[in-house]
């Protein structure tokens, strides 16, 4: 081998031994992200859960999750519409609320942030 050839193949080590670091680099910022991402989701999942199983028939998970409108609804049924039917209004919100706090609990984490935080599904 001649010493121009030495001399690429030492260049080409030393360029792959840089790119192997940069991508090692990259692999830990975007798993570092992704550990914050996911980590939120579930507290994310587990309050609005709560919420939702105990005070469904006032939409307080839907502002949890950032769905302000879909709250509205829910709390208007219950208070507003709540007295005239004689509670029946406020008792399907709250079964509503009910269902969606088992449907948050019982989906993983990564579901549910699919579902609700990217995804943004409001409703089941």
């Amino acid at each position: 081998m001649s010493e121009q050839e030495e001399d690429l193949g030492d260049k080409a080590k030393r360029i792959f031994e840089e790119a192997g670091r940069e991508a090692r680099e990259t692999a830990r910022e975007f798993r570092k992200g992704a550990e914050e991402t996911f980590a939120d989701g579930e507290n994310k999942r587990l309050l609005a859960g709560v919420l939702a199983l105990f005070l469904g028939a006032f939409g307080v998970h839907k502002f949890v999750l950032g769905y302000t409108r879909e709250g509205l609804v829910m709390l208007g049924v219950s208070l507003l519409l709540g007295p005239f039917t004689c509670g029946v209004a406020a008792y399907l919100v709250a079964v509503v609320g009910l269902i969606e706090g088992v449907i948050y609990l019982t989906k993983s984490d990564i579901d549910f942030y699919n579902t609700y935080v990217v995804g943004h599904k409001p409703w089941f």
